[in-house]
């Protein structure tokens, strides 16, 4: 073959968290491994996009996958190497450098950064890992029901398995899978709060996401945003979708260990400076940090105008990021907080400032051997009976099945879930033999995309995905025979146990 050609055994598509976890999984257990997609840099959710984790209340003791907690571990431990942290922060077990209220680890991308790249490294050294970055997929050869070749930039990667974990399921139309988007019908599903007709332009918000600091006395207004309005500081409440007001307090006193996640309260996103705070100055040295350093991924910068999968995605990404800038013109001005600076180079010194990509929040959707639908896992459907014991299952999460307010003109859908596994048949099309789902595009529906979309689940999909992508091309085999035969899944699972897979939850409550 040619340069412009790889043969590998498992091709991944993407440089998300599915991705990478996807790419260290299948490296692990011996396979070759190209990963390929248009971002600049690996992480996804944690890094370009700038969203620190979402998680559920249980996650620094059980409920995620060895490789996910080694990544929060060497999170901590990064700050602890590189951060002038004040005694008291380093000596925390569980390190919160942004004492946020939503995440017990609110932290700035550059450590995610580092961190997955160490985790990749020694593989990208060995030759067992390419890693193509700004590489656009652009075509997919496909013979029967095989993909045979994944087209990224100026490469075509030849591999035995393919997996796509994109932020929006991009390889699924190149390759030809069946899938689906937006809003299926109850008629399709079954669900209770699906709608009598499907809606397939009605997807969640994307959102363009963005960090501020605020200096006292000085004023940082940014000129005046092109299709500019004013804003305000309420929003629904997610449960209720009663308008509550927030308020916004720049760098308030006390000690930053005194404030902490409470994931189950929903009073705590009042106060929108805290919400997602990634830098709390009190946790480091005098002076280190002029102010604490707050993400902004709020009610006010969620983009309703449209979705960013089709033919009109790049004008849609364009608003959504007007939009964002005018949510801090507005609060610079009309709120009177001209010292809010925007810190681009926290998100990766793009030239708006903005993070480098918007935060997805669902993408296209395979249609699976399984889907996952809402009366498999809503609390108020299964009571203490907790979610659908799958029998195949690949691993574990937990989240409240959360849909923002959508394209489409529906309010906030906030529902009571029992925490969940992730079922191996809802990673495998309905009809492609070597393509494995690896991110958010798995076949859940719009509404369980909801609990299955946040950042240890997306990682635990793309770390089955990879470990059975290996798998399969070391066995000579496709994932949905594995799936059909008992010895051969049952050897799966312990494979992925062995891994630091859970693969069942302790009797915990809904969350």
């Amino acid at each position: 073959m040619s340069w412009r050609e790889r043969q590998a055994d498992v091709v991944v598509a993407g440089a998300g968290l599915g991705a990478v976890a996807a790419a260290l999984a299948a490296a692990d257990r011996g396979a070759s491994v190209v990963l390929a997609g248009p971002s600049r840099r690996i992480g996804g959710q944690l890094t370009s996009q700038a969203v620190p984790p979402d998680e559920h209340p249980w996650i620094e003791r059980f409920g995620c996958t060895a490789r996910y907690r080694a990544l929060r571990d060497g999170i901590r431990d990064y700050y602890r190497a590189h951060y002038p942290l004040t005694a008291a922060a380093r000596a925390r077990p569980h390190l919160n450098p942004g004492a946020a209220r939503v995440s017990a680890l609110a932290h700035e991308p550059r450590a995610a950064q580092a961190v997955l790249e160490a985790m990749l490294a020694a593989h990208r050294s060995s030759g067992r890992l390419e890693v193509l970055l700004e590489h656009e997929l652009s075509a997919a050869d496909v013979e029967g029901h095989r993909v045979r070749a994944v087209t990224a930039g100026d490469r075509v990667v030849h591999a035995a398995m393919v997996i796509d974990a994109t932020e929006n399921g991009d390889l699924l139309p190149l390759t030809g899978a069946e899938h689906v988007t937006g809003f299926e019908s109850r008629e399709e599903t079954g669900e209770p709060h699906a709608p009598a007709v499907a809606q397939p332009d009605n997807l969640q918000p994307v959102t363009a996401c963005f960090a501020v600091d605020h200096l006292e006395g000085e004023d940082h207004t940014i000129p005046r945003p092109e299709g500019y309005r004013p804003f305000a500081l309420e929003a629904p409440d997610p449960r209720t979708n009663r308008l509550v007001p927030r308020t916004l307090h720049p760098n308030p006193a006390g000690d930053p260990a005194e404030v902490g996640p409470d994931l189950a309260n929903p009073e705590l996103d009042r106060d929108l400076w805290l919400f997602r705070r990634i830098a709390a100055r009190g946790n480091f040295a005098p002076g280190a940090y002029a102010s604490d350093i707050t993400l902004v991924n709020w009610p006010q910068n969620d983009y309703l105008g449209g979705n960013v999968i089709g033919d009109d995605a790049a004008r849609h990404e364009a608003a959504a990021r007007q939009l964002s800038l005018s949510l801090l013109h507005w609060l610079q001005t009309e709120a009177g907080l001209p010292g809010l600076r925007l810190r681009g180079d926290v998100v990766g010194d793009t030239p708006d400032g903005l993070a480098e990509e918007l935060y997805i929040r669902e993408s296209r959707r395979i249609q699976g051997e399984l889907t996952v639908v809402e009366q498999d896992i809503a609390h108020a459907v299964r009571g203490d009976r907790g979610a659908v014991p799958y029998p195949d299952s690949v691993g574990i999460g937990a989240y409240r099945i959360d849909l923002h307010p959508s394209t489409g003109g529906d309010p906030y859908i906030d529902i009571a879930c029992c925490p969940f596994r992730i079922p191996l048949g809802a990673l495998i099309p309905v009809r492609l033999d070597n393509l494995l789902a690896g991110a958010k595009n798995i076949a859940t529906t719009h509404i369980t995309n909801g609990a299955y979309r946040l950042h240890p689940v997306e990682w635990n999909i793309g770390e089955a995905a990879g470990h059975v992508a290996a798998v399969c091309a070391e066995r000579g085999t496709v994932p949905r025979a594995v799936r059909a035969d008992p010895p051969a899944l049952a050897e799966l699972q312990r494979e992925l146990v062995r891994a630091g897979v859970e693969l069942a939850w302790p009797d915990v409550r809904a969350y």
